[in-house]
């Protein structure tokens, strides 16, 4: 996309406002944007930290462990899907015999 395309979105996260400048649908920037104050704030009130920077550098590392454990997850389900379609193809070719 080229920078035309852009639209730049407010949002606000932790009590600060932001410009986001992106290509994408501004309402998803929103929805990041409130996903980022809620970890920040679930951070900030079962934690001690009170400096913003480290309050966001734990929410940062909880959000890349989410995605992480979630990356984890699908590729566990690539391979169980893999595993299973090998186990019907071998099921069902004798049945249906071989194409030429």
């Amino acid at each position: 996309m080229g920078e035309d395309s852009k639209q730049v979105t407010a949002v606000k996260i932790f009590n600060q406002t932001y410009q986001v400048s992106s290509g994408g649908d501004p309402e998803y920037v929103k929805q990041l944007a409130r996903y980022v104050d809620q970890v920040m704030t679930e951070v900030f009130e079962n934690t001690s930290a009170v400096d913003s920077l480290k309050v966001a550098v734990l929410a940062a590392l909880n959000i890349a462990d989410e995605r992480f454990a979630a990356r984890q997850q699908l590729e566990t389900l690539d391979d169980t899907v893999t595993e299973k379609s090998e186990e019907m193809i071998t099921l069902l070719d004798p049945l249906v015999g071989s194409s030429p």
